[in-house]
């Protein structure tokens, strides 16, 4: 058999073992960031006034890495993963592949520069310039050409549902990147947006919470519906509910966005509609969370044993705490409370450390020694030790911000008798101050563990040793 022959019967996990390592690397540095600006909440002089480490340059910096750094490559990584094996057919194109990796990384790379040195839109989650703008339009639509390519050249009839929510993730945020980025160039690294006033405001945020529904949510819901079972060795608890699942929710979502701009110029119908459909949208969540969870109907008891499929479970416990929070919190008497307040901080955590964070390293303890040639990590107890560690941190992280966001929505509607304030803004930021240094302490506790991961990644990968893994025979040549 010739070479060629050879390279055509097997997977490409090159590209899978590339995306891999960088999320994990990039979860150390962007996590790393993260703690680095809760310190400077708690201690403001920290860093000496210098520009490019100021709270509000980091903070963008901390958002971007963790979403698309971190989050950006496990979508991706994982994504050309399952699409090979539940397709069971190569990737489309190794060179599209290859540039999708490397074009991505470029864009990190080039928002770690640009963010800190202050170019920015000020747009939540679309704070990059519009050079950058234009490379991530370019990789996003070669990475569509080699996934959806994959799935069309597939030697399986039917489309696994894990591939329908990563094909969504795609499609969406394709879409949300465009409209929401139309801006006007006026020099190299500077642009004014397309949208002015409330219009901007509404589609930013139509962008800002679909980012989460379609790359942070339904991305990552790809990944559930393949790993868990996969942990697990158990099938799907229902595919049907899946399939209803997956429909009720990508409609739902793209509607949910208002719920941002409540008490804002917007017009209040739009935010009534925000809220309504913040409010179906528990539905079709809480189905997703009940169908992973009920996956392990039969095997409870590997929980016991298996620190990955804990990881994998826990995260799906936050996901259903964070999408029954997120639709009271859009609640308009609710929200009059939480507003501008850190209880938000501590919703949007829950979900990303809790949901995001936890599905996703336990997705690559399942990935990482199968891609190096073992059965499993290094060091078992190292992922043990992972898991408590850094579901210690998120509780103490959320449950701090959680009280100090109730506090301050308490304290400043506080009014004496004679209609003026009872307390001055001051004094609810000297309040806050107890909450913030114990967010620190839970930021640092998650970060802790994602530098051990960082290290029983590479003792994997320099204990074993890459094995390329053939396409089933039947499938090769159907």
């Amino acid at each position: 058999m010739t070479f060629a022959n050879t390279q055509a019967t097997v997977y490409n996990d090159r590209v899978v073992r590339q995306f891999a390592i960088m999320t994990v690397v990039w979860g150390v540095v962007g996590m790393l960031v993260g703690v680095l600006i809760a310190a400077q909440l708690a201690w403001p002089d920290l860093t000496h006034g210098i520009p490019w480490l100021s709270y509000g340059r980091l903070r963008p910096l901390h958002t971007n890495a963790v979403i698309f750094a971190f989050g950006g490559c496990a979508l991706i990584g994982t994504s050309f993963y399952v699409v090979q094996r539940t397709c069971q057919v190569r990737l489309f194109s190794d060179k599209m592949a290859a540039f999708v990796f490397w074009g991505w990384q470029l864009v990190i790379v080039a928002a770690a520069i640009s963010l800190p040195l202050g170019f920015t839109t000020s747009k939540e989650y679309a704070e990059l310039e519009w050079p950058i703008d234009l490379l991530i339009t370019a990789v996003w639509v070669v990475y569509a050409i080699v996934f959806f390519g994959t799935v069309g050249t597939r030697r399986v009839r039917h489309i696994y549902v894990a591939n329908w929510f990563y094909g969504a993730f795609i499609l969406a945020i394709a879409m949300l990147h465009i409209v929401n980025n139309a801006e006007l160039p006026v020099g190299p690294m500077k642009s004014y947006s397309a949208y002015a006033g409330v219009q901007d405001a509404m589609v930013q945020w139509w962008y800002g919470h679909n980012a989460v529904g379609f790359l942070l949510t339904a991305g990552f819901l790809g990944m559930m519906y393949y790993f868990i079972p996969k942990q697990a060795e158990r099938p799907v608890y229902s595919y049907r509910l899946s399939i209803v699942h997956f429909w009720a929710l990508i409609f739902t979502y793209m509607w949910a966005g208002p719920h941002h701009l409540h008490y804002t110029a917007l017009p209040d119908w739009a935010q009534s509609v925000g809220m309504v459909f913040s409010l179906i949208l528990l539905a079709p969540s809480w189905g997703g969370m009940i169908n992973g969870i009920m996956t392990l109907s039969g095997a409870w008891h590997k929980l016991r044993d298996d620190p990955i499929l804990r990881f994998l479970i826990v995260s799906l416990s936050f996901y259903g705490m964070s999408t029954f929070e997120g639709p009271m919190m859009s609640v308009k008497t609710v929200n009059a409370l939480s507003h501008y307040t850190d209880w938000t901080i501590g919703h949007v955590h829950s979900g990303a450390l809790g949901w995001v964070g936890l599905i996703t390293i336990g997705s690559m303890y399942y990935l990482i020694p199968r891609l190096f040639g073992r059965k499993e990590m290094y060091s078992v107890k190292a992922i043990e030790v992972h898991f408590w560690v850094a579901t210690i941190g998120i509780v103490i992280y959320i449950a701090a911000m959680w009280i100090a966001g109730v506090m301050q929505g308490l304290m400043w509607r506080a009014v004496n008798a004679d209609g003026t304030l009872t307390y001055t803004f001051v004094e609810s930021v000297k309040a806050t101050y107890p909450f913030y240094v114990l967010r620190l302490i839970g930021g640092v506790l998650y970060l802790s563990g994602m530098v051990v991961m960082l290290w029983n990644t590479v003792k994997t990968m320099t204990a074993g040793r890459v094995v390329p893994v053939q396409i089933p025979a039947m499938a090769a040549h159907a």
